[in-house]
């Protein structure tokens, strides 16, 4: 998979992403991750990419040539054409707390291209028309303002690039981790056996493989229940496992 992170911070970008998983991955060959400055498509000595807004307001506004021409350079290296109207274009996405909040369900479908440009704004915004013109996605990672699109754009290409297979040493930990099923992570556990006088809950000892399977299939639903309850709506529960979760609920949440 093939990241292209437009930006006004380039090292920012590859010094966070350039260690632990993700930076093996690249060094292996299964992600490509490319920080893009903005500033080098500028048409001016001092590589100054903002300007006033029109209308008045304060601060400055990313202006819309460096960014298109930012953006046209990615797409000719990826060998496509912005002049051929069949050519299928990367999805380009806009960092903004005013686009849909980033979820595991969203890095799961973005997983699945093959190219994928971040946007990373900054200053007081970008010129409309740009984004007009190559945004297909606008993207949020809370509902908060940060100085600019980077960090979120670092978040985006974490979560995402772990669900592309070969990634994880483990492609099976992609899968039962928090949010599989909407449902969060049950508790884990490793040695010694006892820490601080708590000890490991013995179903975890008795190698049971089924037995144990569906205790953290359990332990996955209270958690949601005790932490995130709004996950349940869509939960995808059996009908046991729904008397299990209304039992529980009955039992040590309603007051």
């Amino acid at each position: 998979m093939n990241f292209h992170i437009l930006t006004l911070f380039p090292d920012m970008v590859e010094q966070g992403l350039n260690t632990s998983i993700i930076g093996r991955a690249k060094d292996r060959g299964l992600l490509s991750i490319e920080a893009v400055n903005i500033r080098d498509y500028a048409f001016n000595k001092h590589q100054s990419v903002d300007d006033y807004p029109y209308g008045g307001g304060a601060g400055m506004l990313m202006q819309a040539e460096p960014i298109y021409q930012c953006y046209k350079a990615v797409c000719e290296k990826a060998g496509i054409s912005l002049d051929d109207p069949q050519a299928k274009r990367p999805r380009v996405v806009y960092l903004s707390p005013q686009g849909e909040t980033f979820s595991q369900k969203m890095a799961e479908e973005l997983a699945g291209e093959e190219e994928l440009v971040l946007l990373c704004g900054h200053y007081e915004g970008v010129d409309e028309r740009v984004l007009e013109e190559i945004v297909t996605d606008y993207v949020s990672i809370g509902d908060y303002v940060l100085t600019g699109g980077e960090l979120p754009a670092m978040v985006m290409v974490d979560a995402i690039s772990r669900l592309v297979p070969g990634v994880l040493h483990n492609d099976v930990s992609a899968e039962f981790e928090s949010f599989q099923d909407n449902l969060l992570e049950y508790p884990q556990y490793s040695r010694p056996e006892t820490w601080h006088g708590k000890q490991v809950p013995p179903i975890l000892l008795s190698g049971h493989h089924a037995n144990i399977e569906k205790w953290r299939r359990e332990q996955s639903i209270i958690r949601t229940a005790q932490k995130r309850p709004d996950l349940l709506k869509e939960a995808v529960l059996t009908e046991k496992e729904r008397k299990f979760l209304d039992e529980y609920i009955k039992n040590n949440l309603q007051s």
